[in-house]
Parts: structure tokens; C-alpha cells; sequence
């Protein structure tokens, strides 16, 4: 599987679930259940990959003011985050790596609700690869995790820092 074939699937996925990640989440296991099994690691290898690009901390801030978090967002709500950020898409997903503060015009919808968290999509290559095999998912043969997100530390939960650091997010978001 390719990134572009992997994209499809997450573009397809969101677009059938009308951006409901659990939703997506399930659609993406019945879609890897097509696959071999070869195909299903290839998916959770660019799945991960993008995961562990988007382990940084000005992204991290930005998720704390999208989720209205006042003392920022913690750790597993981040990391749900950022599957939810790789669920909407390559434009979303780069454009947010790129400028974090973007993601208040890349996202026309923003339900707190609802939104900003697909832990589920997280594990949907596991999920499918398990249910083909009978076995778990093997190991990816990617490199150890960064221990620390990319970028310079600053308090996630001051809301002066957050206000300069993101205008657009915090105008829209902001408390």
C-alpha cells in the first residue's frame, strides 16, 4: 500500500461516516478486511508514521485551545487528537503540521463534542490484522518513538501564551 492508497482510505472512511470518527474508525476496519494482511501493515506503518509526526508541541497547544482544555490538553487526549487530525485528511493533516494555527480555517466544523478525538482510528489496523490473522499485529520495523514531542516545551496551559501563539484557533475557540 502506498500514501496514496492509504489516504483514500482515510478520505473515503470520513466521507461515509459524515466525519463521525467512531464511525470512521469501524469503516476503516471493514475496509483493511479486504486486504491481506501485508496490506493492513502497510496501512498501520503510514498510520504511525504520521502519528509520530504530529508528536509536537506547538500542535499540542493547539489541540489544548480546539478542546477547550484550560490547563491544555493531557497527554491521551492529545494522542487522540492526533489520530483525529490524520482522520481528516492529507490538506487538514499537513496544513496543521505546517501552521497549527491554521486549523481554524482548515476546519469549517468543530464539534468539542465530537470532534478532536479518534483514539478508535488509532487502532483499526490492529483491530483488522487481528481478525484476519488470529495474531497481533507484528512489529512495524519503524524506529523508537521520540520520547519528547518535537519543538521547544511552553506551558500548554497558559492563556496569554496560547492567545499569541494562536490567534485564528483562539479567536475561534479560545475561552
Amino acid at each position: 500500500m502506498d500514501e496514496t492508497q492509504f489516504w483514500e482510505i482515510i478520505d473515503s472512511s470520513r466521507e461515509a461516516a459524515d466525519g463521525d470518527p467512531e464511525e470512521q474508525a469501524e469503516l476503516v476496519v471493514d475496509r483493511l478486511l479486504q486486504l491481506d494482511p501485508d496490506s493492513v501493515q502497510d496501512f498501520a506503518r503510514h498510520f504511525e508514521v504520521r502519528h509520530r509526526r504530529a508528536w509536537d508541541w506547538e500542535l499540542w497547544g493547539a489541540a489544548g485551545v480546539m478542546l477547550a482544555a484550560p490547563e491544555g490538553a493531557d497527554e491521551e487526549s492529545f494522542d487522540y487528537f492526533r489520530c483525529w487530525l490524520i482522520a481528516q485528511g492529507r490538506e487538514v493533516f499537513e496544513g496543521g503540521l505546517q501552521d497549527p494555527d491554521s486549523l481554524a480555517d482548515l476546519l469549517p466544523d468543530f464539534d468539542e463534542e465530537v470532534d478532536g478525538d479518534a483514539g478508535e482510528l488509532g487502532d483499526a489496523a490492529e483491530e483488522a490484522y487481528e481478525q484476519l490473522t488470529g495474531a497481533p499485529l507484528p512489529d512495524l520495523g519503524l524506529p523508537s518513538p521520540a520520547p519528547e514531542p518535537e519543538g521547544t516545551p511552553f506551558p500548554l496551559g497558559d492563556e496569554r501564551e496560547l492567545a499569541s501563539r494562536y490567534p485564528a484557533l483562539w479567536e475561534r475557540f479560545g475561552s
